[in-house]
């Protein structure tokens, strides 16, 4: 989207509440007003009456792909929250909310949420127990987030790929957020809103991209009004390109997304529909490993077997009402049916020692280094429904306006995980040491230091999809309540607070077993926020805010009864005496609406505190006897950020963490004052696009990152096993041949770095960041 498309001052959506009047309504009121007051000059020569003077009806055009949310003219500047239930504007919101616009997106030539989060301050990637690559996971500020996914203010469950090609924009909220998410959210949440049909405008735009790495990516947006009162949108995608110098490993996305949206003149009463579908599949390896007090190995060569899968196979349908029940109160309710299924056969790879015979047969057996091939594997199922009943209600008590949300939410999440049955057939090419000894196996590297020949081919897997070991149910049903208070006109607060009460039911297969053991209990959670905000002038603000989260025993769905990954911790009988982990923040923050409030300015400082962490003692990973609620965690920090247009031209997203994590309590006491595993201290990202010409526009990115330690959520670094930080550098350029052709080209990793954005806790894999990559992209409009 041009930085010069503009849009209707008072643009509709129908997620925002307490809009009774579209824009087209509005604009055909005031465009009758202009006509019949048109004449009134000589109607008043005639009568002898004064001269009335109008003032200039000035009518902006509303571009077809402008997103709802943004600031007029600033497209890299959320105004609003597309959650509905967030009362306020995002510059007088307590708390630190970065949104990444879709204009922002495109820019950054980020397609997939991964590697889109992986630039955001503050957010850092991490790998899963035994490598878990069903799909995305992030931890922010710190604190595991992989649950704490949603999509249009509802719960995203299962560890699913996710791409952002039916995405208007995605929002990070920083610091914990139970009143809005439910169950966990320790460090923050992520709500991705989609985009839907409107019956405003009428378009289609095509993009065609090309580039290094066989890449190719096809999308179509089409949305048609078929009446004044009815909307349908469609967009399909098909993706596919090598992972950049890695081939033949590769990435393959094909999706497609509807939304019918009816909006009966005069009713107060309306509904929408929408549907959305994503396979995600390809193979890729593991990346590289890492030295134990050294650095990742650099040149490690492509060693993807051609058997090797991971897929995600996503389908989701949406309803929607809403009903207008007077001036002052809405309802809105959203119910959500939706499917995953995901797998995973991948190969990993870790320095060992090879040999040419059995050296425990050969004394002359001479050793050469070289890397040793795994596999990681499983798959799961995921089944959910959810509904959402919101109910808006503005009123003036005791003298003070009011903002209320009162809200109910059901939801019944299953997710069922399993194993493949991997059988490798290829002939063994050494010798190589393990856990158990030296034995047959197989070499990548030779003992000349050459790559092994047909290394993609060479252990013939025979891939069988085996039987559950885990099924995982929670039921949930939660109320809450939120307001915000006008108390003067510079001063308000907002506050909520939020009951879940959750059914639980795991039924596990352990190590060995045949037959599973149930782990079953029930309980209820109560948390909340309260923030203040306090006008400094019309432009700024400070603010205070302190809000709760927990976690509860067993709450990620995909690692059984690993506990130190979030899994299950203690015996089956002992499953209800875990306590819930508390979660407290304490932030202080401003933010100022500047230049014509097209840019916003924020800064915060915050204090997250863990308490009650699940562990097991003494590193005994894996075992079912785990000591209860003996950690406690605490993250400090510093945030600044930058986000709109500076001048008419420059538009810029900035931010920048600066954190400090620290070990508190532990029933391992040599972990007492460590950092965290999986964090980094500083990060910061700073994306700049200039408008030099009417028709041609330029701009680029950098990321930081610190250094990162490997280890489990929620537990110390080992300081021995690391991935360096790094900076890459991302640069774009667009030429808009008119309103409606343009052509973008896009360059990742400019300076080609070798950068790693993962590990594994023995740092056996080491996820690696893309290598220098180009894509040139057509973009049509009709």
């Amino acid at each position: 989207m041009s930085s010069d498309e503009t849009r209707a001052s008072c643009p509709t959506s129908l997620r925002m509440r307490r809009i009774r009047k579209s824009s087209s309504q509005a604009m055909l009121v005031a465009l009758g007003a202009s006509a019949a007051l048109g004449t009134s000059p000589a109607i008043a020569q005639d009568t002898g009456e004064d001269e009335i003077e109008l003032g200039t009806l000035s009518i902006e055009d509303r571009a077809a792909d402008t997103n709802p949310y943004t600031e007029e003219g600033a497209p890299y500047k959320a105004k609003i929250s597309g959650d509905s239930r967030r009362a306020a504007p995002i510059a007088e919101t307590p708390a630190t909310i970065s949104v990444i616009t879709e204009t922002a997106l495109d820019d950054a030539g980020t397609t997939d949420l991964r590697e889109t989060l992986r630039r955001q301050p503050g957010i850092s990637l991490g790998t899963g127990e035994n490598g878990n690559a069903f799909g995305d996971r992030y931890v922010i500020r710190g604190f595991e987030a992989r649950s704490d996914v949603f999509v249009d203010g509802l719960r995203d469950p299962g560890m699913t790929i996710r791409e952002t090609f039916a995405v208007e924009q995605v929002e990070v909220t920083k610091g914990p957020s139970s009143t809005f998410a439910g169950r966990g959210s320790s460090g923050g949440a992520i709500n991705s809103i989609t985009k839907q049909a409107s019956a405003e405008y009428d378009f289609t735009k095509l993009e065609i991209g090309v580039g290094t790495d066989d890449y190719r990516r096809i999308s179509a947006d089409v949305n048609i009004p078929l009446s004044s009162e009815l909307a349908v949108r469609i967009i399909g995608l098909h993706d596919f390109e090598e992972v950049p110098d890695r081939g033949p490993a590769e990435r393959k996305r094909d999706g497609f997304a509807a939304s019918l949206v009816p909006t009966p003149e005069g009713s107060a009463y309306s509904f929408g529909a929408d549907f959305y579908y994503l396979n995600a599949d390809g193979d890729t390896d593991l990346g590289t490993y890492t030295v134990r007090d050294g650095d990742p190995v650099d040149d490690i060569p492509v060693y993807a077997q051609d058997e090797d899968l991971l897929e995600s196979e996503i389908q989701v349908l949406t309803l929607n009402q809403s009903w207008d029940a007077s001036d002052n109160l809405r309802f809105e309710n959203t119910f959500r049916f939706g499917e995953t299924e995901n797998g995973y056969v991948l190969t990993g790879a870790r320095g060992s020692r090879g040999y040419a015979t059995n050296p425990d047969e050969d004394a002359n057996a001479v050793a050469f280094d070289t890397i040793s091939l795994s596999t990681h594997q499983g798959w799961q199922e995921v089944e959910y429904m959810v509904d959402q009943l919101n109910a808006y209600f503005d009123t003036t008590l005791g003298g003070l306006d009011h903002q209320f949300v009162i809200g109910a939410e059901w939801s019944d999440l299953n997710v069922v995980n399993g194993v493949y049955s991997v059988t490798n057939t290829g002939d063994t090419n050494c010798f190589s040491s393990g856990r158990r000894g030296v034995s047959a196996g197989y070499c990548g590297i030779n003992a000349d230091s050459t790559v092994a020949a047909n290394l993609n081919s060479l252990l013939g897997r025979q891939i069988v999809r085996g039987g559950q070991d885990s099924d995982y149910n929670i039921e949930t049903l939660s109320l809450y309540v939120m307001d915000t208070i006008s108390l003067t006109e510079r001063l308000t607060v907002h506050g909520g607070i939020r009951w879940d009460d959750f059914d639980y039911r795991n039924d596990v297969v352990g190590r060995g077993a045949t037959t599973a053991t149930t782990y079953a209990y029930s309980d209820s959670l109560w948390n909340g926020h309260v923030g203040v905000v306090y006008d400094v002038t019309d432009q700024g603000n400070v603010y205070f805010t302190y809000s709760t989260a927990a976690n509860i025993n067993g709450g990620e769905s995909d690692v059984g009864g690993s506990c130190g990954y979030g899994g299950l911790c203690g015996a089956a009988d002992e499953i209800d005496l875990a306590e819930p982990e508390d979660v407290t923040n304490l932030e202080l923050g401003t933010k100022w609406n500047v230049l014509d409030e097209k840019l916003l300015l924020t800064a915060a400082l915050f204090q997250i505190t863990k308490d009650n962490v699940m562990q097991v003692a003494n590193g005994a990973d894996y075992t079912t006897e785990g000591e209860f609620n003996t950690g406690k965690i605490e993250v400090q920090g510093i945030e600044i950020g930058a986000v709109g247009n500076i001048t008419d031209d420059l538009s810029i997203q900035a931010g920048a963490a600066f954190m400090d994590s620290e070990v508190v309590e532990s029933a391992n006491e040599s972990d007492i004052g460590a950092p965290l595993a999986n964090f980094a201290d500083n990060s910061a990202y700073v994306q700049m696009r200039y408008q030099l010409h009417p028709q041609f526009a330029f701009g680029g990115a950098v990321t930081y990152s610190s250094e990162i330690y490997s280890g489990q959520p929620d537990s110390a670094g080992n300081t021995a096993i690391s991935a360096p930080g790094y900076t890459v550098l991302d640069l774009f350029a667009e030429y808009d041949f008119n309103d409606d052709l343009g052509l973008r080209l896009n360059v990742g990793n400019v300076t080609d770095e070798d950068y790693y954005t993962a590990l594994y806790r023995s740092g056996s894999f080491t996820y690696k960041g893309d290598a220098l990559n180009a894509r040139l992209t057509l973009s049509a409009r009709f």
